[in-house]
C-alpha cells in the first residue's frame, strides 16, 4: 500500500513538471512511508519526506529518530541530518538533480519557509507551494482502511460503554473525561484522537466545552464527545443523555437532533453534494424553531486525523464520494439550559451510507 501511495504521488509530480515534493504535515508522512513518531508541533519536526518524480523516496531526520525511521520506513533510503534539515537538502536536491521543488505550503512556519527559500536561492532550486497533495488522497480511503477505522469505532463505544455505566451524581466533568482516556489506553488505543470533551448542563452550550471540576447532579444534562487513535486510525462519537430521569423538554430537544441526525445520514450518498447533506440536518432543527442554535457545520472527514476533508458545511459544493467517511453531528446549543449533540460516523456508499457505529446511547428515545 505505501509503494502504491508513493507512486501516485511521483505521477502527481510528473504531471505538475516537478523533481521532487517535501512532505512536512505529520499525517500525511505517515501515510505515504509507515512512519509513527509524531511532533511535538509545528515548530519542530521528527522527520521530513523527500520524495523525487522517481526512483527511491527519503526520510531524512535526526539522531533521535534514525532507529525507528530504519525500522517503520520500508522502502525509504533513511538518511540522518547532523548539522540541520537545510544544510542537508543544500547538498541533497543538488544531487538528485532537482530543479523544481514542492513543499506543503499549509504546514510551513513563515520562519521555516524563509530559511526554504534561503536555501533554494543558493542552489538554484524553484520552489513550489502545493495545497492538499497528499491530502486529495487521504480522503478516499481503501476497504483495508475502512476496516481499521471500524475497529477505531468499535473500541471507542467499548470504552464509553464501560465508564457509562459507572456515572453517578457527585462525579466531575474531569473525573470522567479522566477515566474515559485511562481507559482507552487500558483496551487498546494509542491515546485520544482529540481532548475529551464532558460537559454537564449548561456547560453543554458550548460545543467544544473543556471539562472543569463542575459536580454531576441528579437528572443533569451529560454531553460527552470523545475519540481514540487505534493503529493510526481515528474515531470520533459524541452522546448525549442524562443520568437519572430525563425531563420532558430534555427528550423533545434530543429527538429534535435524532431526527436531525437521521435526514442528514439519509441525505448521504456518492455523488451528494456536502452541502445538501448539511441542508438535509439543518431543516429539521429550522423547521423545529433552533436553527438559531446549531451553528457549525454537520460533520467532517475522519482519518489518519480526527478532522480531514470533506467538510459537511453549509458552503462546501464539492460532491461526496465512495469510500469517504464523514461524520454526522447535528447540535442544539441554548444559553443557560445546556447542548444536546449526536455524532456517528458513516462510511460513504455509491447508493447510500453505512453507519459505523452500533452504540444507541440517546439515540433511541
Amino acid at each position: 500500500m505505501i509503494k502504491q501511495r508513493v507512486k501516485k504521488i511521483q505521477k502527481a509530480l510528473q504531471r505538475r513538471n516537478l523533481d521532487a515534493v517535501l512532505i512536512t504535515e505529520p499525517h500525511n508522512r505517515r501515510y505515504l512511508s509507515g512512519y509513527t513518531a509524531t511532533d511535538h508541533g509545528i515548530q519542530e519536526t521528527t522527520g521530513v519526506l523527500l520524495i523525487p518524480k522517481k526512483g527511491k523516496p527519503w526520510l531524512l531526520t535526526d539522531s533521535r529518530f534514525v532507529l525507528q525511521a530504519e525500522e517503520e520506513a520500508q522502502g525509504f533510503t533513511v538518511e540522518l541530518y547532523k548539522k540541520g534539515l537545510y544544510a542537508l537538502l543544500k547538498k541533497l536536491l543538488p544531487a538528485l538533480n532537482v530543479r523544481r521543488l514542492g513543499f506543503e505550503s499549509h504546514y510551513f512556519l513563515h520562519s521555516s519557509a524563509g530559511k526554504l527559500e534561503e536555501m533554494a536561492e543558493k542552489i538554484k532550486v524553484e520552489l513550489v507551494p502545493l495545497l492538499d497533495l497528499v491530502e486529495r488522497m487521504r480522503m478516499i480511503k481503501t476497504e483495508e482502511e475502512i476496516q481499521q477505522i471500524k475497529k477505531s469505532v468499535l473500541l471507542n463505544e467499548q470504552v464509553f460503554q464501560s465508564v457509562h455505566k459507572t456515572l453517578a451524581p457527585g462525579m466531575t466533568e474531569l473525573e470522567i473525561a479522566l477515566a474515559l482516556e485511562q481507559t482507552m489506553r487500558k483496551m487498546g488505543a494509542e491515546g485520544p484522537s482529540f481532548e475529551t470533551i464532558v460537559a454537564f448542563g449548561s456547560n453543554a452550550a458550548k460545543p467544544h466545552a473543556v471539562p472543569t471540576n463542575r459536580v454531576l447532579q441528579d437528572g443533569e444534562i451529560v454531553l460527552v464527545d470523545m475519540g481514540l487513535v487505534l493503529q493510526g486510525y481515528c474515531s470520533d462519537m459524541t452522546r448525549t443523555f442524562v443520568v437519572g430521569k430525563p425531563k420532558k423538554k430534555f427528550i423533545q430537544r434530543l429527538r429534535v437532533v435524532r431526527k436531525a441526525q437521521l435526514a442528514g445520514i439519509k441525505a448521504i450518498r456518492a455523488g451528494a453534494l456536502c452541502r445538501q447533506v448539511d441542508q438535509a440536518a439543518r431543516k429539521v432543527i429550522a423547521d423545529a424553531g433552533y436553527g438559531d442554535f446549531f451553528g457549525h457545520s454537520l460533520g467532517h472527514g475522519v482519518g489518519l486525523a480526527v478532522h480531514e476533508s470533506p467538510g459537511l458545511g453549509p458552503r462546501n459544493r464539492k460532491k461526496l464520494q465512495a469510500g469517504m467517511i464523514v461524520t454526522i453531528e447535528p447540535g442544539i446549543y441554548l444559553p443557560n439550559w445546556g447542548g444536546i449533540r449526536l455524532e456517528n460516523m458513516a462510511v460513504v456508499r455509491e447508493e447510500d451510507c453505512e453507519v459505523l457505529n452500533q452504540d444507541t446511547t440517546g439515540l433511541d428515545l
